[in-house]
């Protein structure tokens, strides 16, 4: 029997490759098909696995690896010769940064054309080893059973993205020997306990420290329980990154907020008046906003440390335990740093939540914080929000309010635009019955709108909610910021409601902030896919907490109705509860 493209026989490379797949848990492989991708998607055909076709190969990539992300298991995105797996790129450059477990077919030319300049002709195998951790061509099928291992296994282990690049005449081959395949894929995350001397150091530098603060990144999910055990030991505050908001800011009695762009809170003061400052599990990239004096690092990947401030104490290891190897040797410090800090903290969050708590139903166009307040209150606990780049970023960052069940998903080391859509289709493909909200910017969901197609044809149950401000935020304040007159930055008014509508997919266009409650609700409780289109102000901006001089020179020379702030939500519910935390520990002490 024959089947595809190049006539292959039944027992191919390709048939080989999808039942390989199948054995590793594999449920779905997200591309487009065509040319030479023909007989791997034939050989799809045939097995358990599901095609998810995309109109775009680049939401391919976004959203195998949003659906690693949420499952912590492998996902699958494919693309065909030439231009079907170049459009892969920008998201498997996202998935290789945000540690998601992908691999990546990008089918190739036949072999015997390769360096002829055929049509179609790129060399994959050079265009995506800047982004991925294993990047090989199969050069027979005998030799591509073996590197197929080989490339589930390191995006298993952790190094990033696979890529195999497998010319379309050598998928329709005769399958080779099995014996690589036949390997058990390991899968065990290994505890890293700190050097002795490195962590003897760590614990000398916090005892000999009149205060210190924590701040925690992404690598503290596994390590709630033992950083906030430290904390009360030693009553230090904790900051955290965007990366490390969902695992540590909830519940907790030493919260501060966070730092850099998106900041918010005393976490940029805590961080700077601390003696000693502790970074656990983090890769913050921001180095004007860490402070460069008496500052410590732990963090299981040593090639983090000292890369972006100067670092005295550096503790290679796994943050949980880590803690749980110095906790027992350093001693108990008292309050007063961690109560000015907390102190400061609600202050800050309350004055922001007075400037721009009131009114807010009678101000037009709507405010985005508003709007992303409600949305937080409105969605599921178990949510899943995809966030776009830009402002939006700065309004999940400031309103979601995390709660140990919540998560989410953005392109928060690549720094992209149009994530958030396919991400979205990668989550909700993940889990169907579990709810997925988008932030997506107008701008970001203009670059990718073929996927509300996607969204469409599986009738994926996705509520996009789109910040429709007519402006490309982000890139206007970098301009104010700059001193530079915003430019190109602003465009025509478009109705995105009417769009989806187009598509098939209901949708409501919000512009009136009195009707927004009852509009969201309805919207959210709809059981299929629904775009909601909210019609947002374009001046409000947001900047950092911290600000330079330089800055504010630059706003003043390009003068502008410009937000300031930006609110923080619910978080300051629990800073004002932290503070009610102070008065009850200052009466335990005194007994």
């Amino acid at each position: 029997m024959t089947t595809g493209t190049f006539g292959a026989m039944e027992n191919t490379f390709a048939r080989q490759l999808i039942s390989t797949l199948e054995r590793e848990g594999v449920q779905r492989i997200y591309g487009v098909v065509g040319d030479s991708l023909n007989p791997i998607v034939d050989a799809i055909r045939d097995s358990e696995i599901e095609w998810v076709h995309v109109r775009n190969e680049e939401a391919a990539a976004f959203a195998a690896g949003a659906e690693s992300l949420i499952t912590g298991k492998l996902a699958v995105c494919a693309g065909s010769c030439g231009p079907g797996n170049t459009h892969l790129i920008q998201g498997l450059y996202d998935s290789n940064r945000n540690g998601a477990k992908v691999l990546a077919i990008a089918s190739h030319i036949p072999s015997n054309q390769i360096g002829s300049h055929f049509f179609q002709e790129t060399h994959p195998e050079q265009i995506f080893q800047e982004c991925s951790g294993y990047c090989e061509m199969v050069n027979s099928a005998n030799q591509g059973a073996r590197i197929l291992h080989h490339a589930i296994q390191s995006t298993m282990a952790g190094k990033g993205v696979s890529v195999l690049v497998i010319p379309g005449d050598i998928a329709a081959a005769e399958a080779g020997d099995q014996m690589f395949l036949d390997s058990k894929i390991a899968t065990g995350q290994p505890i890293v306990f700190p050097d002795p001397a490195e962590a003897a150091a760590l614990v000398k530098a916090i005892n000999e420290a009149d205060s210190v603060a924590l701040f925690c990144g992404a690598g503290v999910k596994n390590a709630r329980e033992q950083v906030l055990a430290l904390a009360e030991k030693i009553k230090s505050p904790i900051g955290h990154a965007f990366g490390g908001k969902m695992y540590i800011q909830y519940d907790n009695p030493f919260d501060v907020g966070m730092s850099g762009l998106l900041g918010y809170g005393a976490c940029y003061d805590a961080t700077h008046e601390a003696d000693l400052l502790i970074l656990l599990g983090t890769d913050f990239p921001y180095s004007d906003f860490l402070p460069s004096k008496n500052v410590a690092q732990v963090d299981i990947d040593a090639s983090h440390i000292g890369r972006r401030t100067t670092i005295k104490y550096p503790v290679v290891g796994d943050v949980a335990a880590t803690i749980e190897n110095i906790l027992p040797h350093v001693e108990e410090k008292g309050r007063e740093f961690l109560d000015k800090q907390l102190r400061n903290h609600a202050k800050i969050l309350g004055g922001v939540i007075d400037a721009y708590g009131s009114n807010a139903e009678k101000h037009k166009p709507i405010h985005p914080e508003f709007a992303a307040s409600l949305i937080d209150e409105l969605a599921d606990e178990d949510a899943i929000f995809t966030v776009d780049t830009g402002m939006c970023n700065v309004w999940a960052a400031r309103y979601l309010t995390p709660n140990g069940r919540r998560e989410e998903v953005g392109s928060f080391r690549h720094g992209t635009m149009a994530n958030a859509l396919p991400q979205a289709i990668g989550a909700q493909f993940a889990d169907r019955d579990r709810q997925v909200v988008t932030f997506s910017g107008d701008g970001g969901l203009a670059m990718l709108l073929g996927e509300l197609l996607t969204v469409k044809l599986h009738d994926l149950p996705i509520k996009t909610i789109v910040f429709n401000n007519s402006s490309l935020g982000m890139v206007k304040l970098e301009m104010l910021v700059a001193g530079m007159p915003e430019f190109g930055t602003d465009h025509e008014h478009v109705n995105y409601a009417d769009i989806a509508a187009a598509m098939g997919i209901k949708s409501v266009r919000i512009e009136d902030p009195k009707k927004m409650r009852k509009q969201l609700q309805a919207a959210l409780a709809e059981p299929g896919p629904v775009l909601i289109d909210i019609v947002t102000d374009a001046n409000a901006l947001s900047i950092p907490p911290n600000i330079t001089w330089e800055m504010l020179i630059g706003f003043s020379r390009a003068a502008t109705r410009t937000v300031f702030g930006g609110g923080v939500g619910r978080m300051v519910d629990l800073a004002r509860a932290n503070l009610r935390n102070i008065g009850a520990a200052a009466t335990i002490e005194r007994y």
